[in-house]
């Protein structure tokens, strides 16, 4: 947590006369806009001034219910408006990603922004680009951290029902709705302090995984009916879809969410991995089980990172190239998959 020290200079950057604006990484999930609206909502209540919310590129559609998510100024459609929003901004907190790498084109925006930065993340290996920071490995989400933050800040008071319902999102999202290994006993603690508000829990897992399209279960059919594939020896599993077949069903933003999950389900799996082509980028989600170290074999060879058990990464070349590079890999972590 910050210091005594660091939280009050951080207020006094909040009251200046200066823009508050909040900054998360590309392709944010539930926990980069579940932290980002739960803290927009908590310091417009709190200290009384208005708050942005800047992504690099959309967010899924099954997290536009979340309060004042389609209020956040987007860099891929607006690039001049978020540059100049940077550049005039007093402090910028940067959530739930610790390297600038991780805002994509944005980058050099936000690097050459001389606005005063905080950093409030859970990966590993931070980067030193923020003024203050507050890294945690071993939370959950950056959501258990904004928490943990307002509660530094003496604000428990102001949690109110809509800020429960942010912070509850990417915590519920980042846990795997408390499966994954990294949700603790002061995790629970958090999240009941959450529910004290009244807020209806049930609903937010009913808006996240029960509204799907049908186009989507078919894309999800039918990439693991005919482009799942299973690497024996090695106990790997991998889906590869083009960005043809994703226009054949439609692909709207998000539906490839979770889907690497089911890879790694299969009996057995050590590593599963997804592998996608969207707008001429390639990007590659990996998910794995007990110590396989998922975010060093992203980082090492796939330009990404994340937690041990789940991260990303992406490739410059084409989709068949990334693949080739991912299986030629492969055996030199063949201990550790066969462990």
């Amino acid at each position: 947590m910050f210091s005594t020290s660091e939280l009050d200079q951080i207020r006094q950057k909040i009251q200046s006369d200066l823009p508050v604006t909040i900054v998360v990484h590309r392709n944010p999930d539930g926990d980069a806009l579940g932290s980002s609206t739960g803290l927009k909502l908590y310091l417009e209540k709190r200290y009384q001034r208005p708050v942005q919310i800047v992504i690099p590129d959309p967010f899924p559609q099954f997290l536009d219910w979340l309060p004042c998510a389609n209020e956040t100024l987007e860099f891929e459609a607006h690039p001049a408006k978020t540059e100049k929003v940077l550049n005039q901004s007093g402090i910028v907190f940067c959530l739930d990603f610790n390297h600038p790498s991780r805002v994509g084109a944005m980058e050099d925006v936000l690097r050459k922004s001389e606005a005063f930065k905080v950093m409030i993340d859970h990966h590993q290996e931070p980067d030193s680009f923020c003024n203050f920071m507050y890294s945690d490995t071993k939370a959950s989400s950056t959501c258990e951290m904004v928490i943990e933050f307002i509660l530094a800040d003496g604000g428990q008071e102001y949690i109110d029902a809509s800020i429960a319902r942010c912070l509850y999102t990417g915590i519920m999202t980042d846990t795997g709705s408390f499966r994954f290994s990294a949700t603790q006993a002061q995790t629970h603690r958090l999240t009941a302090l959450l529910m004290e508000t009244g807020f209806e829990h049930w609903k937010i897992h009913e808006a996240i995984f029960n509204q799907n399209s049908l186009s989507k279960l078919q894309l999800w059919g039918y990439a693991m009916s005919n482009k799942m594939f299973y690497v024996d020896g090695l106990n790997t599993c991998y889906i590869v879809v083009n960005e043809d077949e994703l226009k054949e069903y439609s692909y709207q933003e998000g539906d490839l969410e979770g889907l690497v999950n089911y890879a790694l389900s299969i009996r057995g799996t050590v590593l599963a991995a997804l592998f996608s082509e969207r707008k001429g980028r390639i990007r590659i989600s990996f998910r794995s089980i007990g110590d396989f170290p998922a975010n060093q074999l992203s980082k090492k060879y796939f330009n990404g990172g994340g937690h041990i058990n789940a991260a990303g990464g992406s490739f410059e070349g084409t989709l068949d190239a990334a693949v080739e590079q991912f299986l030629h890999i492969l055996p030199e972590y063949k201990t550790q998959l066969l462990a």
